[in-house]
């Protein structure tokens, strides 16, 4: 019911953008198509099923060999595991830059929906004594709505001492590190690939990124989980060269200059 009242607000927004003629940005075209496709394609479905399948074969796996330190997967939460596409949606129909003041508002409310097999692949890893930190780079002072959404839809270990916020930095490796000296953690699952590994720190170049991803090749569906999001990350972050300047028409230039397009086009 309440994702069904997320999307009509969407709905009516895209209505109204429309017959006020608003043009919509190519990045921000493509923002609304992708949160389109987050909501309504089944194949975004799919391919959440297929993530957290697969997570859980390796954590069965994980699970009949002793270890020295309890087991723990590690979370993102944005497009991980809460669906913030409602949000994106506003803001993309509207030709609307990402606001941080607007994004804290809708934290706040702590009624994002679940992506589609996160809840339940969680709660089997807490049912068999596996523990769950969620490692996000939302703000301290988004504590409280993330952790009322979080409880939400029960959740484990939806506590401070699990749910491991941005303190200063968006590195998310100290964080890695905190539980690593507690716990051997068997999985990570995330949707942007500074989720994973310190290779993605720093700000690398598209190129740079390109050379990680083949050196962790091995890692990707054994012990780093995907979950699809084309709608923000660092790649494009990247693709803008980390510019949070760039107008929305610079923005358009540069992806037009990068697209491949047919030559039959032209």
């Amino acid at each position: 019911m309440k994702r069904t009242l997320l999307l009509t607000a969407a709905l009516f927004i895209i209505l109204s953008a429309k017959a006020q003629d608003a043009p919509l940005s190519i990045t921000n075209g493509g923002k609304t198509w992708a949160s389109l496709y987050q909501q309504r394609a089944a194949e975004y479905k799919a391919l959440c099923f297929q993530a957290y399948n697969l997570a859980r074969l390796r954590l069965d796996a994980a699970l009949k060999h002793k270890s020295k330190k309890p087991l723990a997967v590690v979370t993102d939460v944005d497009e991980t595991l809460l669906d913030n596409s409602p949000y994106d949606a506003v803001r993309a129909v509207n030709n609307l830059e990402f606001d941080l003041k607007g994004w804290k508002d809708w934290t706040a409310k702590g009624i994002a929906d679940t992506v589609p097999g996160a809840p339940s692949f969680f709660k089997y890893a807490a049912s068999k004594g596996v523990a769950v930190f969620y490692i996000t780079n939302r703000d301290e002072d988004e504590r409280a709505g993330t952790t009322q959404n979080l409880k939400l839809y029960n959740l484990p270990y939806a506590d401070d001492k699990h749910i491991l916020l941005r303190q200063g930095v968006s590195s998310k490796e100290l964080r890695r590190r905190q539980v690593l000296a507690k716990y051997n953690i068997v999985l990570f699952c995330g949707d942007n690939l500074p989720d994973f590994d310190l290779l993605y720190d720093n700000k690398p170049s598209e190129e740079n990124r390109m050379a990680a991803t083949e050196k962790l090749r091995k890692q990707f569906g054994n012990k780093y989980i995907v979950i699809p999001n084309v709608a923000y990350g660092d790649f494009e972050n990247s693709i803008f060269k980390y510019n949070t300047k760039l107008t929305q028409a610079q923005k358009d230039s540069v992806v037009r200059s990068l697209i491949r397009l047919t030559k039959l086009l032209h």
